[in-house]
């Protein structure tokens, strides 16, 4: 059986680590994308010694750049020509408005749009493997989430909580639409509610603000692992393997809430998401 190959994004701590260390304990090799490469090191290190694998990489990227983004595509495609599990993790919060390098706010700009570029870059690798697997973390935040597209970044009247359940029903919404551009391959795509899971989610990534908040919270959260466990599950059980456009908590399959369902809504934001990357 041929080698399989995976990237997880946002893979230097909490639930991004915790993937990479159980994918790689089951003999997968993974590509860890980091924007910043001194965490990215360290985590690389933690990730070889508790999974006593050697089949791990760094590689950095930021998904808060579309030239990062399309530079760490080349540089994958340069070394690889198939890719076998790509799983969407890395996520941010921002307690202010924040914009990323291409005047996105930061969510919206992170969570969706670089995750819809990287996926869109990457799938052709993903249609070349025997069965492409794609994993969106998303969160139970969708249910609340709406999208404006008079105001999708918020210039007006930002809120973190509406702008979090907006970046992860964009999350659902990408999804369902990959799946209908997709079907017709061998490439599936499915999303997870992670549920509470201590990790640096909440934590500025410029300034560090917020760490003393998230371990206050750390006792009534999950662990990192048990948060990871859905993603895995998704990215190498059998039981999946056919199953696509679908959105899991727990590994069962479990139903979109709010505007996830809106079919109308998913095409539209799927054009609009392809005009904001320059697709």
């Amino acid at each position: 059986m041929e080698d399989k190959l995976a990237i997880v994004t946002g893979a230097n701590s909490g639930m991004g680590l915790a993937t990479v260390i159980a994918l790689a304990k089951k003999g997968i090799n993974v590509i860890m994308l980091c924007r910043n490469e001194e965490r990215g090191v360290k985590a690389l290190q933690i990730a070889k010694d508790e999974s006593q694998s050697d089949g791990i990489e760094l590689m950095i990227g930021d998904l808060g750049s579309i030239d990062s983004i399309h530079r760490f595509a080349e540089a994958f495609k340069t070394k690889h020509n198939k890719l076998d599990i790509l799983i969407n993790n890395a996520g941010v919060v921002s307690l202010k408005r924040q914009e990323t390098k291409d005047g996105f706010e930061s969510m919206l700009g992170v969570n969706h749009l670089g995750h819809f570029l990287l996926t869109n870059l990457l799938l052709d690798e993903l249609k070349a493997s025997p069965q492409g697997r794609i994993v969106v973390v998303s969160s139970g935040a969708h249910k609340w989430g709406k999208i404006d597209f008079e105001d999708p970044y918020f210039k007006s009247g930002y809120n973190v909580a509406k702008g979090y359940g907006r970046s992860k029903l964009a999350n659902i919404l990408f999804m369902r639409s990959l799946h209908e551009h997709i079907k017709n391959t061998r490439v599936t795509v499915n999303a997870l509610h992670p549920g509470a899971v201590a990790t640096n989610i909440g934590v500025d990534r410029e300034t560090g603000f917020g760490k003393r908040i998230i371990k206050l919270l750390v006792p009534f959260f999950r662990t990192p692992e048990k948060g990871a466990a859905t993603a895995v599950f998704l990215a190498t059980d059998e039981k999946v393997s056919s199953i696509s456009g679908a959105y899991f908590y727990d590994e069962k399959e479990v139903s979109i809430s709010g505007l996830g369902q809106d079919n109308e809504l998913a095409d539209r934001f799927w054009k609009w998401s392809m005009e904001q990357v320059g697709l």
